[in-house]
């Protein structure tokens, strides 16, 4: 099934927690997730919660990646979406996964954007705009 992306919407389980409230250590595995992809990083912003708890996201231009820790539950809510055929969200997880010492998970993969349901046929990541002059 061609999609313009895949999206892992991750759960894992019985983390470390002292891992789970370091938003410094958070941020760098999130970056270290997507350079492992081979994504390009775009922006990225974090922000530890008191008394505890980390929220980010790192904006990849094949889309993103987020997490939101609940280290009282060693638990990590993990979002991760890639657009193209070249960008892949596994990697990323199985990094995340060893990163955060998780010794459980489960998770849902989606496609998104269905090429026949968007009515096209072929995969083009950046496809011409109308008006787009040819060169």
């Amino acid at each position: 099934m061609k999609a313009l992306g895949q999206q892992l919407l991750v759960e894992l389980y019985h983390c470390d927690p002292e891992i789970l409230n370091d938003v410094n250590a958070i941020e760098s595995h999130m970056e270290q997730a997507a350079e492992i992809a081979g994504a390009t990083i775009v922006e990225k912003t974090f922000h530890h919660f008191s008394p505890h708890g980390v929220s980010g996201v790192v904006v990849i231009a094949e889309s993103h990646l987020a997490i939101h820790t609940w280290p009282e539950y060693g638990y990590a809510a993990v979002d991760l979406f890639t657009c193209g055929d070249t960008i892949l969200p596994e990697p990323c997880f199985h990094y995340l996964q060893a990163a955060l010492k998780s010794k459980s998970f489960s998770i849902t993969e989606m496609k998104r954007g269905i090429l026949s349901n968007v009515g096209v046929t072929e995969f083009t990541h950046k496809p011409q705009q109308v008006g787009d002059k040819h060169e």
